[in-house]
């Protein structure tokens, strides 16, 4: 059988040539995944429209899209155009669970949730000539889970070809997450067993590793085992933790001590107003600065996600949050304007208040404002954030952050990743268009590389300076 599996660009791009070095970190493992299930002599293609233009001359006999909101358009395109040919289309990921119905329109079959039973699924209803219009996932477990058939990703098209996901979801529940929608009917939060996770981990080839998962230390006892079992590795390696899993201790020196050099924290707000109301509940009352402290202790740079346009969020949000951000020595900040997605209790509200001001689903991906906010009106609120952005990376915010760490080495390594990032994109647009991306992932390690934590010492048996508060308390066809 001929089957194509395909990622849709972002609807918004305005030529085959538009490559922001953003959408050229990672390849599509939900779907080199999902071709694990295949047979042998299945003829798989794999094509990622972020990083090369779609043949859409072929005629395969079954073509499977992943979509994303803000590629729908694009994925709804290139659905109806392959079904007009005759193929088999099935549609799948955030977007399609969020809105089955829309999806249903251009697709044979849909997928709602997790693919890793219902793929297998329909491939055996697919060979016995009955596929059913939908599957719904409703088990939730990561045993047996194939490796990817990474054999199909064009490594050299990718900046972070060694990506990989070791869990599924996220322990806790924010309102303006998808997260609750596309793991409606089940558990929200598991991992693999750790040998399956570090048996994926020894078969990647290089050093460097991009942990996708939404909370890489959402369970503490996985965390711990895998870190231990990847001492000695020789990895460097990122990931995506909480405020409250860097504040306690143990579990994070284990991490430095494995290899992790940068984190992506999601502090989303300085006001706990906000946070309450978002009910991002594991945030209130923890010490931000105390966090980021100790993450700079132990040579893990920061990269910070602030979302603007909660309720409580006036005119003056955007400049208080960059001056702290550069106060606190952030190396990377990643703001956002909230975005009342499809299915998310966000959207729920929003839409019950009637503030939702358009349904345009390219619009949805955090840069435009797609609701009316409280406070500031629809302009000021997409003003105010490409201003944080230009401030935030302005070069004088750049050097008087890393002065704000302590050793040279550390000023020196904030202002090669932090300028490297974002003040040098001409040069990422233009090894893009050569394909040369992958060249600079040594880049990548060597500013990754080094530090405290990469020193030899030790870190952990190390006492923590921070004392654990008490709690208050992006898959296969999925999985933004």
């Amino acid at each position: 059988m001929k089957i194509k599996m395909i990622l849709p660009a972002l609807t918004e791009a305005k030529s085959p040539f538009w490559r922001p070095i953003k959408y050229s970190l990672f390849p599509p493992l939900g779907l080199a995944t999902l071709a694990s299930y295949l047979d042998e002599d299945d003829d798989i293609t794999l094509q990622d429209e972020h990083v090369e233009s779609l043949n859409l001359n072929d005629e395969p006999e079954m073509v499977v899209i992943q979509v994303y909101i803000t590629s729908a358009y694009r994925a709804y395109q290139i659905a109806d155009h392959y079904r007009a040919k005759g193929a088999y289309v099935c549609l799948g990921g955030l977007h399609v669970t969020s809105l089955p119905e829309e999806a249903a329109e251009h697709a044979d079959t849909i997928f709602i949730g997790p693919g890793e039973h219902i793929w297998p699924e329909f491939l055996r209803d697919y060979k016995a000539k009955h596929p059913q219009k939908r599957y719904a996932s409703d088990v939730r477990t990561l045993d047996k889970l194939p490796f990817p058939r990474r054999d199909l990703i064009k490594r050299n098209l990718y900046l972070v070809p060694n990506s990989i996901v070791v869990s599924r979801g996220c322990p806790y529940v924010c309102d303006f997450c998808y997260k609750e929608a596309f793991f409606e009917g089940g558990k929200s939060f598991y991992t693999l067993s750790t040998d399956r996770a570090l048996a994926e981990i020894e078969s990647l080839p290089g050093k460097h590793l991009y942990f996708l998962d939404d909370h890489l230390f959402g369970n503490p006892h996985f965390a711990s085992s895998l870190f231990d079992g990847m001492l000695g590795m020789g990895r460097l390696w990122q990931a995506a933790g909480t405020v409250q899993s860097v504040l306690k201790p143990g579990l994070l020196e284990k991490a430095a001590a494995s290899g992790l050099r940068s984190l992506f924290v999601g502090f989303e707000t300085l006001n706990p107003k906000n946070l309450a109301q978002q009910h991002k509940y594991q945030n209130l009352n923890r010490d931000y600065s105390a966090s980021i402290r100790r993450l700079h202790d132990l040579g893990i740079m920061v990269n910070a996600s602030f979302v603007f346009g909660m309720d409580e969020d006036d005119n003056s949000v955007f400049e208080r949050t960059v001056e702290w951000a550069v106060q606190q020595g952030i190396e990377t900040a990643t703001f956002h304007i909230l975005t009342p997605y499809p299915g998310t209790a966000l959207h729920k509200r929003i839409k019950a208040e009637g503030r939702i001001t358009t349904q345009n689903w390219d619009h949805y991906d955090t840069r435009h404002t797609v609701f009316q906010p409280r406070q500031i009106s629809a302009a000021e609120l997409e003003a105010g954030y490409w201003r944080a952005y230009r401030e935030f990376y302005r070069w004088r915010n750049i050097f008087q952050s890393a002065q704000n760490h302590e050793t040279l080495f550390d000023q020196i390594r904030h202002l090669a990743y932090t300028g490297g990032w974002k003040k040098f994109e001409p040069v990422w647009d233009m090894v893009i268009r050569m394909k040369r991306v992958s060249n600079f992932l040594p880049l990548l390690e060597s500013v990754l590389s080094g530090g405290k934590a990469g020193s030899g010492r030790d870190l952990t048996n190390q006492p923590s300076k921070i004392i654990d508060e008490p709690r208050m308390d992006e898959s296969i066809v999925g999985g933004e």
